[in-house]
């Protein structure tokens, strides 16, 4: 057996109180001015601070029926995608493998923290691997998720802008991150306050028994988003990107200090990073990947854009990045941001906000909702908006980034005076919710969704449905794509080849998202056609 499976961190260099959790009431949680709390727009806020295995084990107790719920959550969409036992198996045995050398890439300090946080998890998945194992594999599953998937599950949209872009001239920074796991996995927001020992205390959003960053801000004013680029599928894997932009918020107070951190850490997937810096007063965008590594600054302009493709020079040849801009959505958000930027030249949070709720397609195009083209995808995790400056940071709430965006202070939450649960949000700088989620479309966007997860188990099962069932389905989102063509598949299954034809030519009117997805549809036509003039 590799050491990896039995490895464990050397954690008696620390010193430790196991936490004894209060309950306040249903929703509130304290241990020695550690909180969590729910707030009113059902965000989850966590404060925790200590050294790095009293943070482990003060998330754990504080957060444990959230992070057990969300790891079975996690397990059980693996079991989906893989439903047979033997599959289960064969996978169980790649990760570990695949994951043989991860703790080899990850700071010992993180490694603390996640034994501490370990010790809170459920023993029902042990058979996958121990409890300190498993949360480690879990904080590379965003990373090995967007190389497998080949970004199936990812396709975010950030932006930064400054001195004449804004009402202000401070710096701003938007995105929403459209990390898909399912709707249960995102039910659960954490928006977390870490005031570790060593280094800059730092908020960020994520998911409950997740100590990396995928959206987050220091108290320094720096910030950190990650955006999935090309990838090839890595050998094995090495520093989780997310431990990486962790890193980058604990112990950076500006730009410089940010690129040195991200250059020394090996990474085993293609990502961008957007750090903004108060100090600086600028941001840039980190562009990293397993073989390379880049830094995209804008010369002559106050603002940077960033979707899913590379932009700095070191990229400028590489084939992978090349296909990306050509084949995916990714080109088609990045100028989607740009004819906004134009419509609006001063942003202000509020606009901002409208900017990442956008659902239309280039010149105000209906493409249907869901559309990976718009920048609104209705999938997203959370958006989030950074002042740096300010130190103030809006985090959205549900559904996806149409709920309420919560806005809290950075300087009063890491003052000296330390705040109670229930003191964290600044209410009256909270944006709205987005009148869109109240309308009808809404309704039946979120019913064309679940329907559409219901016809393709019954292609799967070879069930029957009817025609009226499909005009209903249609109706419910007239100008997506995907629709038409998961209806095509469903007739050219039952072998109505007539039926699915038309289906697939519709589908084609429409804006399909990607080149491979409209050579798809073409070849379903193809052969839909090639039933008819047999």
């Amino acid at each position: 057996m590799s050491k990896s499976v039995h490895h464990l961190p050397d954690v008696k260099q620390y010193t430790l109180e196991i936490p004894k959790v209060t309950k306040v009431n249903d929703s509130t949680f304290s241990y020695n001015q550690n909180y969590l709390t729910k707030n009113k727009q059902q965000l989850w806020e966590l404060y925790i601070k200590g050294n790095p295995l009293q943070l482990g084990y003060n998330n754990g107790a504080l957060t444990q029926e959230l992070m057990q719920k969300q790891e079975g959550i996690f397990f059980s969409k693996v079991e989906g995608f893989v439903p047979s036992k033997f599959k289960q198996k064969l996978l169980n045995t790649f990760l570990k493998w695949y994951n043989r050398k991860m703790y080899l890439n990850v700071r010992e300090d993180y490694q603390a923290e996640l034994y501490g946080l370990s010790q809170y998890s459920s023993d029902q998945y042990d058979f996958i691997a121990s409890r300190y194992l498993r949360n480690l594999y879990l904080h590379g599953a965003h990373d090995i998720g967007h190389a497998m998937q080949d970004l199936a599950m990812v396709g975010c949209t950030s932006l930064a802008v400054w001195n004449e872009n804004t009402e202000d001239g401070d710096l701003l920074i938007g995105r929403n991150f459209d990390f898909y796991v399912g709707d249960e996995f995102a039910q659960n927001k954490v928006v977390e306050f870490v005031q570790p020992e060593e280094g800059i205390p730092y908020m960020s959003v994520s998911w409950p028994g997740m100590i990396g960053v995928v959206s987050g801000m220091n108290k320094e004013g720096i910030t950190v988003t990650i955006n999935a680029g090309k990838s090839r599928i890595p050998l094995t894997a090495k520093t989780p990107i997310s431990l990486v932009t962790r890193e980058i918020l604990q112990y950076a107070k500006n730009i410089e200090e940010a690129i040195a951190i991200a250059q020394k850490r090996n990474v085993f997937v293609s990502e961008s990073i957007l750090v903004g810096s108060a100090q600086d007063k600028n941001a840039v965008i980190i562009e990293v990947s397993p073989k390379n590594f880049g830094v995209y600054k804008v010369q002559n302009t106050s603002r940077v854009l960033c979707t899913n493709h590379f932009q700095s020079e070191v990229y400028k040849d590489d084939v992978k990045n090349q296909k990306q801009i050509e084949e995916s959505h990714s080109s088609y958000r990045y100028a989607k941001l740009q004819e906004l930027l134009e419509k609006d030249k001063k942003l202000n949070p509020e606009k901002i906000a409208s900017i990442l709720r956008n659902r239309s397609g280039l010149n105000d195009k209906n493409i249907g909702y869901g559309n990976e083209k718009a920048l609104n995808q209705l999938l997203a995790h959370h958006a989030v908006i950074f002042s740096p400056q300010k130190k103030l940071v809006w985090v959205s709430s549900n559904p996806y980034q149409l709920g309420e965006f919560v806005c809290y202070d950075l300087n009063e939450i890491f003052s000296e005076k330390g705040l109670q649960p229930n003191d964290f949000s600044k209410s009256k700088l909270n944006i709205q919710r987005d009148p869109f989620a109240n309308t009808e479309e809404f309704k039946n966007y979120e019913e064309y969704r679940h329907l559409s997860v219901k016809i393709n188990d019954v292609i799967r099962h070879k069930d029957r449905l009817s025609d009226a069932f499909f005009d209903n389905y249609l109706s419910l989102n007239p100008e997506f794509w995907k629709g038409y063509f998961l209806v095509g598949k469903y007739y050219y299954h039952e072998k109505e080849y007539s039926k699915a034809k038309i289906k697939f030519e519709k589908a084609l009117s429409k804006e399909i998202t990607t080149i491979p997805d409209k050579r798809l549809v073409e070849k379903y036509l193809y052969k839909a056609n090639k039933q008819l003039n047999k």
